[in-house]
């Protein structure tokens, strides 16, 4: 799963998504860029940044890294409407035959992405659900805060730019508290279980132990460069805001939460149980598959797809000889200690790494473009660790900041390998790091589509890495395939329990054991994955269905190309433009086959 921050009010570039639209033959383009188009271009992507300075921070651009607008705020939300609204509008003055074969690409997208921001925010989820134990803003200033991420620290002004950030947060984060008391109020409320994830977080926040503190972090890393009076001045500034301002403020979320809104929490497992959110979900699907397809027929896709899966899986089990049923093989692999050889998160870090130095030489038979951004791999943070599942942070616009595989390793003695291979492939190479970077460092690409995130795609291009393993030199080990096969099963199973639990009135338990029946994850990873579902409904379906139609993308091409196709130069079709929605990708393959029949 590739991680960028989510918008509070506008779900941000990494929710955005497309629509499938009926397809229709392309004006002729023309060939010189259109000049003001460019410039509206330009405008939309600052005026994006503006609007989400956290995004600006992750992108590498420093110029807002002082900002942290009150997203919960009736006034932010009236700014961010009239924004979208407006870009909107100004679409109309640019039609197709005017525009360069990019740029009408770059309409279609920026069209969708207004179309989508604007319906967002017809719902009041954003502003009354402001908190949940795995996706929203108190978290990322969490990463930030430990020093390590996005937000730099590297001069006096670094540091001074955090402050500032920190106490436009506490607003915020006050403001949250309101928005929650709204929320019980008018039946927006997190489900219980949930609300119990997100407590020990607001815990550890709430100690008053300055010096230990995630927070005071920066001030154990200061540059050597920093005088001692400098040193001196910002432990003071640190100390008191922690003190007099995010303390305080934690400890009083920390005591709501635990008493009042847990009170309140919601029976239910779904979407549906709160005010229009059975069209919510609808909007959901839309949104993160880019695709028109209803709950029912993702539904219906998953229990087809779980069941062909099942299928491979039991070739698997006779081929390693395992006699029992493919259940008791789940659990076998579990619980295999062959399978968790470790006893230090750095064992875990360097196997990762061997497995990339093992497939070097096969990426060159499958890729022509390769990003030159750097990328490493990294422990998750303590303080998110225990709810957090594997992910990537994309690297800096510049390139100075690399791409970063995250994995949680709470216990490395419990670490389970049997699905590395897989996983690298699809957090880091090929899956998010190459699509991420190669987009970001495509200079014919205008800035807004670098940061853009259309979940079917990046996701669907993740998954379908993963199925590469065969030929990148992987999978040599049977377990591995297995591992793989577990991976694809994983995403199959949340077309089946997202849609199950949001609009067919599952329970977080049934949800959880028909995951257990069908996949060897462990139960404390299937309980936070499930409950990461409930937390964001409709983003577990990306994945299985932006594979699927790039698979079906790539048996198309090979079949109506024969000889003439190139695996190489189909992945770079795929990548060249950047994230895009699902009926313009498919759009685009379909042009290149004819362009090369």
């Amino acid at each position: 799963m590739k991680k960028i921050f989510l918008s509070v009010m506008a779900i941000t570039l990494f929710f955005v998504a497309c629509k499938t639209e009926t397809k229709k033959e392309t004006p002729i383009a023309i060939t010189e860029p259109n000049k003001e188009f460019n410039q509206l271009l330009k405008d939309y992507n600052e005026g994006k940044l503006e609007l989400n300075p956290i995004n600006a921070t992750y992108a590498g651009d420093n110029r807002h890294n002082d900002k942290f607008p009150n997203f919960l705020s009736d006034e932010y939300a009236l700014k961010a409407k009239d924004f979208f609204t407006n870009y909107k509008a100004k679409l109309d003055a640019f039609p197709d035959d005017k525009l360069t074969e990019s740029q009408q690409m770059s309409k279609a997208v920026l069209a969708w992405d207004t179309d989508m921001m604007l319906n967002q925010m017809s719902f009041k989820n954003d502003q009354l659900l402001p908190i949940n134990q795995m996706w929203t803003v108190n978290l990322v200033m969490g990463q930030f805060a430990s020093g390590s991420s996005a937000q730099p620290f590297k001069t006096v002004k670094d540091y001074e730019n955090w402050l500032s950030r920190l106490d436009k947060f506490n607003t915020w984060l006050l403001s949250a508290k309101t928005r929650m008391q709204e929320g019980i109020k008018k039946g927006y409320v997190l489900p219980a279980s949930l609300i119990e994830k997100v407590i020990p977080q607001f815990e550890v926040l709430s100690e008053e132990a300055v010096s230990d503190h995630l927070f005071y972090a920066p001030i154990a890393k200061f540059p050597e460069s920093f005088s001692e009076e400098e040193k001196k001045e910002l432990t003071q500034k640190y100390t008191n805001i922690l003190k007099d301002k995010l303390i305080p403020t934690f400890k009083s979320l920390y005591e709501f939460l635990r008493k009042d809104y847990l009170e309140a929490g919601l029976k239910d497992s779904g979407i549906h149980a709160i005010p229009q959110g059975k069209e919510y979900y609808q909007h959901a699907i839309k949104n993160y598959t880019t695709t028109n397809m209803t709950a029912d027929e993702i539904h219906q896709l998953g229990l087809d797809e779980v069941k062909r899966i099942l299928g491979e899986m039991e070739k698997v089990k006779l081929q390693v000889g395992f006699e029992g049923t493919l259940k008791e093989f789940f659990e076998f692999v579990r619980n295999h200690k062959d399978l968790m050889p470790y006893t230090e998160p750095k064992q875990i870090i360097d196997n990762f790494n061997a497995i990339h130095e093992k497939m070097k030489p096969q990426l060159e038979k499958l890729f022509g473009n390769k990003p030159k951004t750097p990328f490493v791999v990294k422990q998750t943070e303590k303080f998110r660790e225990a709810s957090a599942s594997a992910e990537y942070n994309p690297g800096s616009l510049d390139g100075t900041r690399p791409g970063i595989f995250y994995t949680p390793i709470p216990d490395a003695s419990k670490y389970n390998v049997f699905s590395d291979e897989a996983l690298f492939l699809h957090e880091a190479i090929p899956g998010h790091h190459y699509q991420i970077s190669l987009t970001q460092e495509n200079e014919d690409l205008p800035d807004f589509r670098k940061t853009l995130w259309y979940s079917a795609y990046g996701e669907g291009w993740a998954l379908y890495t993963e199925n590469l393993g065969k030929e990148l030199g992987l999978y040599e080990d049977p377990y591995q395939y297995f591992g793989m096969l577990g991976m694809e099963m994983h995403r199959a199973i949340r077309l089946v329990v997202d849609t199950g639990l949001h609009a067919k009135g599952w329970t977080r338990e049934q949800a959880i054991q028909y995951s257990l029946d069908n996949e060897a994850e462990s139960e404390a990873s299937i309980i936070s994955e499930i409950e990461r579902y409930m937390a964001n409904p409709g983003q577990a379906l990306s994945y299985k269905i932006g594979q699927l139609k790039i698979g079906e993308l790539r048996e198309k091409a090979k079949k109506e190309l024969g000889d003439k196709f190139d695996i190489r130069e189909f992945h770079n079709q795929v990548l060249e433009t950047g994230c895009i929605p699902l009926a313009l990708l498919e759009n685009k393959i379909d042009k290149w086959i004819q362009q090369n029949k």
